[in-house]
């Protein structure tokens, strides 16, 4: 019996997933449309810009950090590429390459400020939230862009599986985790990256890097923001200078529902995939269900503070 309890994965790790197959059973069995492929393929398509924000997210929260500026972040990269294509003609790979270069400088900026100033986390990336939304606004004249190439909406044309339509952007959302969770796992710069969130100090006297750890964690995580940029545009079609605002919470449900410890060091990043799906499944169920847009809220708020209860009571009784 201990010999296969100790094979099994933690209960951080099992929780999501456990969470996801409530969930399904559950709208599964009160409503009839819940269960077909499209509505699922909906659901992925919903939760693609949120999930690859999320990837960013886990990152950031593995060592340690909070980034609440994601979400602006990606609205500007994507009213950068838009805008470059649509009013200065730039060929659509460059415009794009520029959005991803904006969202990874804004990265690499909240990484010196935490790495050099030593400044906390969520105080630089709410400044950091609060510049993006004004830059957005100021460049884009809160003006919608619409004149946008067709390569930039490509990843939201789908293809047929089994009867059912799949976005290429849910596609490459999934090849992204995978990319992720094989770096985190199988390299050393990924296991650098645990060992910051652990213990910064300890890291730093076996001769690791941590500021370099930390701030190559904020860029990369700024790069992701950028590809979510091009997610957002496909999705809708349109530069919308007024998304984002929620995205960055959405982002940290996913993460934290998906089992990674806001105190760092421990989480697997494919756990917010799987975090970001079960929020995506709770909308689509409660709206199947005619639920109020104000009670989904509400219960999702619900989950975090459960998930972070689970997280600390978990850590106390390691102790």
């Amino acid at each position: 019996m201990d010999s296969l309890k100790s094979k099994l994965p933690p209960l951080g790790q099992l929780g999501p997933f456990i969470a996801l197959v409530i969930a399904c059973a559950v709208f599964g069995a009160t409503t009839e449309r819940f269960f077909s492929g499209e509505n699922f393929s909906l659901i992925l398509q919903q939760v693609m810009v949120v999930g690859v924000i999320a990837i960013g997210q886990t990152l950031i929260i593995l060592t340690a950090g909070i980034d609440l500026s994601c979400g602006m972040v990606m609205a500007l990269g994507s009213i950068v590429m838009t805008k470059f294509a649509a009013d200065l003609g730039l060929p659509a790979p460059l415009a794009i390459l520029c959005g991803i270069g904006v969202t990874t400088l804004f990265g690499l900026v909240n990484g010196l400020l935490v790495t050099r100033i030593k400044l906390p986390p969520f105080i630089v990336t709410l400044g950091t939230y609060n510049i993006a939304f004004a830059i957005t606004q100021l460049y884009s004249n809160a003006q919608t862009v619409t004149d946008v190439p067709e390569l930039m909406t490509w990843l939201g044309n789908t293809f047929s599986v089994g009867g059912s339509n799949v976005a290429y952007g849910t596609v490459l959302m999934i090849a992204l985790y995978l990319g992720a969770w094989f770096w985190l796992r199988e390299t050393a710069a990924g296991r650098h990256v645990y060992a910051v969130g652990n213990n910064p100090e300890a890291t730093r006297l076996v001769g690791i890097p941590t500021e370099r750890v930390l701030l190559g964690v904020y860029a990369l995580a700024g790069v992701f923001y950028g590809i979510a940029s091009l997610l957002a545009v496909s999705r809708t079609g349109v530069g919308d200078p007024n998304a984002g605002q929620t995205e960055n919470l959405d982002a940290i449900t996913a993460v934290v529902l998906g089992g990674t410890s806001l105190f760092g060091g421990r989480g697997v990043i494919l756990g917010s995939l799987i975090g970001a799906v079960v929020v995506g499944v709770l909308r689509n169920g409660l709206t199947l269900m005619g639920v109020s847009s104000v009670y989904q809220v509400l219960i999702t708020g619900i989950l975090v503070i459960l998930a972070v209860a689970i997280d600390q009571l978990s850590r106390k009784g390691g102790r």
